[in-house]
């Protein structure tokens, strides 16, 4: 019996050796979002200790970077937080799909003094990153928080300076909830914003609310949670108050009827009674034809580990799972490439 075991356990053995060794030695490189950075460091470890001789090296400088990279050719692979609209997708040196990868949310975060738990209605938080609410003890916000003891402080805005996902998916919600939102900043990776400062990254932005009295900016939940970071409450479409979680962000997903074949969706006010509105899909952008065969190879099987292993591991870094369903349409996407 137990040399049957042996036996297993050096046939097992040889099996992952065998996977591992199927894929040649390689660098990839890639950028683009901040937003999934925290779990995409570590997929492209553990990936790459996996399979020896292959280095994936990603650099975290923005949707809009990412975006400018992979369709210049410069990189293997990009990584956007808001799709690619039809004008840049026909800009493109390159023909490229998106892959959804996670799921995630992004939290309004302050820093308030004497206060660590808020609420923001979908309006208020409009009209304070438009500059129409300038103080925290504004009647207004009192509103929607009876018995916070709200200071005469100053709003200190902080939002991203560079061209960002984490901005498009902030400005897709305000666009659907505020109407002055929608004819003033409007929708998109960069924005002419009515007030504050900009800081780069979710890192930067992170940083500076963190270090500045009064402060509120957006940013991916992971970041919050790392930081230690007060993040709010926000009211969804069904009326309630929700916290950003895996559950909430989960939930906005599977209440979104349809994804299209080229997966560009939006996820933000989803319906649902404990949907989290700000909640969204992140991707990756590559090649359908790899100019290297060799990196195209080892890019598919990188793609399938992540629908497979990689996404046991993302709710650990608070993100949300891809569902079942789009998994598997997601296999047949990536057989596709070539």
């Amino acid at each position: 019996m137990k040399t049957c075991r042996h036996i297993a356990g050096i046939a097992a053995g040889l099996l992952v050796f065998a996977a591992a060794s199927s894929v040649q030695a390689q660098k990839l490189t890639g950028a683009g979002a901040t937003f999934p950075n925290p779990i995409y460091s570590k997929w492209f470890s553990e990936y790459s200790a996996a399979h020896p001789g292959v280095e994936i090296n990603y650099q975290s400088i923005g949707s809009g970077g990412g975006i400018r990279q992979v369709t210049a050719g410069l990189v293997d692979f990009g990584a956007t937080d808001g799709p690619m609209n039809d004008d840049q997708i026909a800009q493109s040196k390159i023909k490229l799909v998106h892959i959804p990868t996670v799921l995630g949310a992004v939290v309004p975060i302050f820093n308030v003094s004497g206060v660590s738990d808020l609420k923001f209605s979908p309006e208020v938080l409009a009209d304070i990153f438009l500059g129409k609410i300038t103080n925290w003890n504004d009647g207004r916000i009192a509103q929607d928080n009876p018995g916070a003891k709200l200071p005469n402080q100053t709003i200190n805005v902080v939002h991203r300076a560079e061209s960002s996902g984490t901005t498009y998916i902030f400005s897709d919600y305000l666009s659907k909830v505020s109407k002055d939102w929608t004819n003033g900043p409007g929708k998109g990776q960069q924005l002419s914003w009515p007030k504050g400062i900009g800081g780069k990254g979710n890192e930067g932005v992170a940083g500076f609310v963190r270090q500045l009295p009064g402060a509120i900016g957006y940013v991916e939940l992971i970041y919050a949670m790392q930081n230690h970071i007060s993040f709010g409450q926000v009211k969804n479409a069904a009326g309630n108050w929700v916290k950003a979680s895996i559950a909430g962000v989960t939930e906005a997903a599977a209440n979104t009827k349809q994804i299209p074949a080229d997966y560009r969706v939006s996820i933000t006010n989803a319906p649902g009674a404990g949907s989290y509105p700000i909640s969204s899909f992140t991707w990756l952008l590559v090649p359908v034809k790899a100019a290297d065969a060799n990196k195209g190879k080892v890019l598919k099987d990188f793609l399938n580990w992540m629908l497979i292993s990689g996404q046991n591991e993302v709710s650990a870094l608070y993100y949300a799972p891809l569902p079942e369903a789009l998994v598997k349409r997601e296999h047949v996407t990536v057989d596709n490439l070539k």
